[in-house]
């Protein structure tokens, strides 16, 4: 242990010498001079502000330019943070009247410019200078058009610049969102510009991200359902700006696209969002919308994709984690949530997960990971996964796989049955959920089997089953039910547990945000090599 948290640190030494060797030299004029040689061109093919519509959301109350202080504007001393990064990625262009002055608008450009004309270790972030370009591109009414020569110049080259020292970096970055996001980046430059060289080292890097970042039946490495949807807009988003500039569109492209939209159409149905590793609430209706606007149409009949069981009729639909955890390098937004479900009757959720809180620099992004925050079982409070610090993200150190699946699909009956090792090695145990809904009767049956190698030594269970805020539950004199009110619908819990209690935990579903929800916590002490617990859900008449 001591010799292996030596090399780590040794490591981590080495990692941060080299990182700031690097800094220098970005900083240096080598590298300006290196970034400052373009091919200056003019902007020829401007994207339809409709096409980005998948990315941008578009305020209906427009912002006009001349109430921004266009003089003090990068002189701003008390923007920090988000705020601070909203400002230099240009993204607000987006918001602005386009009856606006192009001559204020250019102005900003300018000085931007100006201030920022070499490498700036926040200003050149890939994703803050990724934006920027994007937006200053598909903004070209106003931030290019009827301007002066002298102008355009500048612009042009700054896009260059900006974009060479994108194309030389991009490679370095352990994120695979910003990497997508500037690969958008360059092949828009390229497109505009008619400039092949860019064009064709965007598509190429697109294309290796679609070879590293996808399993064989192509869905995202991760698992993420978040990562999927973002993946699809990029992807949809590629593929319409080179149909609109007259490009060939790569078949890889079209194949990616055709896949990834078989996985999206059983994920977008919902109301409200599955909160299955990594992902939060997310509306989905606008881009649905601009899907059909583009003529998108996808289909899957398919019972189960990515690793989730989802079944569906028109009152409910069950969906449980039923795949194994992800390779380490692919587990940043991955939760110990093997075997999870969520229920929903009539759009509204009867069990949910509780999220995930995604500033990883935070306490609560590692509580969001553990296997508590799901509805499913915890053994003497250990996740049935462990993560370790890496040097952006929480990582996996142990996973688990998933053994003896079974996804029983008839009309009047749904079975949803697997099995998982997760605290085999640590606690020598296996963990069993066969998950049952009878239609007709609005029941849903569960047990979870907790299978000992050491029929010794008695180990504490909890199996938890997360509500989502406003959810009212109530227990009855008896110890033994629990009544519960959804909006449109009231249901009766109860189980053969030791002990049945309401708890208060912490809701991630909304985006870095945390909110009060209350659970129902099943627990006691296993005693034979195997012990099943079995717990109803079923519909008030």
């Amino acid at each position: 242990m001591h010799l292996k948290n030596s090399l780590i640190t040794i490591n981590e030494f080495f990692y941060s010498s080299k990182n700031q060797i690097r800094k220098l030299y970005l900083r240096s004029n080598l590298y300006n001079n290196k970034i400052s040689k373009t091919e200056i061109n003019y902007i020829s093919y401007r994207p339809s502000l409709s096409i980005l519509s998948c990315l941008v959301k578009f305020d209906k109350k427009k912002i006009k330019i001349e109430e921004l202080n266009k003089e003090n504007i990068w002189e701003n001393k008390l923007l920090s943070g988000n705020n601070l990064k909203k400002l230099n990625n240009f993204y607000w262009l987006f918001s602005i009247d386009l009856k606006s002055s192009a001559n204020i608008t250019q102005s900003i450009i300018e000085k931007w410019i100006e201030k920022n004309e070499n490498y700036n270790s926040f200003t050149w972030q890939l994703d803050i200078l990724s934006k920027r370009i994007i937006s200053w591109i598909s903004n070209s009414k106003l931030t290019y058009d009827k301007s002066e020569d002298v102008y355009k110049k500048k612009f042009n080259f700054s896009i260059n610049k900006q974009i060479n020292h994108l194309i030389n970096e991009i490679s370095k970055s352990q994120s695979v969102d910003d990497k997508l996001l500037g690969c958008t980046a360059i092949i828009i430059t390229g497109l505009s510009y008619e400039n092949e060289k860019f064009l064709n080292y965007g598509l190429e890097l697109l294309r290796k991200i679609i070879i590293n970042s996808f399993d064989d039946e192509y869905f995202p490495k991760t698992r993420s359902i978040r990562q999927l949807n973002f993946y699809l807009k990029y992807f949809v988003l590629v593929r319409e700006l080179l149909k609109e500039s007259f490009n060939n569109i790569p078949e890889y492209l079209d194949e990616i696209i055709f896949y990834l939209g078989k996985s999206y159409v059983i994920f977008s149905q919902p109301e409200q969002s599955f909160l299955f590793n990594g992902n939060h609430q997310n509306d989905l209706k606008e881009f649905n919308k601009y899907l059909s606007q583009y003529k998108y149409k996808f289909e899957n009949s398919n019972n189960e994709v990515g690793g989730y069981a989802i079944l569906k009729n028109k009152n409910c639909i069950l969906a449980m984690d039923v795949g194994n955890s992800p390779q380490k390098r692919f587990s940043h937004n991955y939760q110990s949530g093997a075997l999870s479900f969520e229920f929903f009757y009539k759009d509204k959720k009867l069990i949910s997960n509780s999220g995930y809180f995604q500033d990883y620099k935070s306490k609560l992004n590692l509580i969001s990971k553990s296997t508590a925050a799901h509805s499913t079982l915890i053994i003497n409070n250990h996740s049935s996964c462990s993560f370790r610090n890496s040097r952006s993200y929480k990582l996996l150190e142990n996973g688990l796989k998933i053994n003896d699946k079974n996804i029983v699909n008839e009309k009047n009956y749904w079975l949803v049955k697997a099995s998982h090792n997760g605290y085999l090695k640590k606690l020598g145990i296996l963990h069993e959920r066969s998950l049952e809904y009878f239609a007709e009767k609005d029941k849903l049956i569960g047990t979870d089997k907790i299978i000992s190698k050491n029929k010794l030594e008695s180990k504490k269970y909890d199996i938890r089953f997360h509500m989502e805020p406003g959810v009212k539950l109530t227990k009855t004199l008896d110890n033994k039910t629990i009544l519960i009110e959804i909006e449109n619908s009231g249901w009766r819990f109860s189980s053969n547990s030791e002990n049945i209690n309401i708890e208060s935990g912490i809701y991630f579903g909304n985006k870095n945000l945390s909110t009060e929800n209350q659970n129902i916590c099943l627990s006691g002490r296993t005693k034979d090599i195997s012990l099943d617990i079995k717990w109803v859900f079923e519909k008030i008449k």
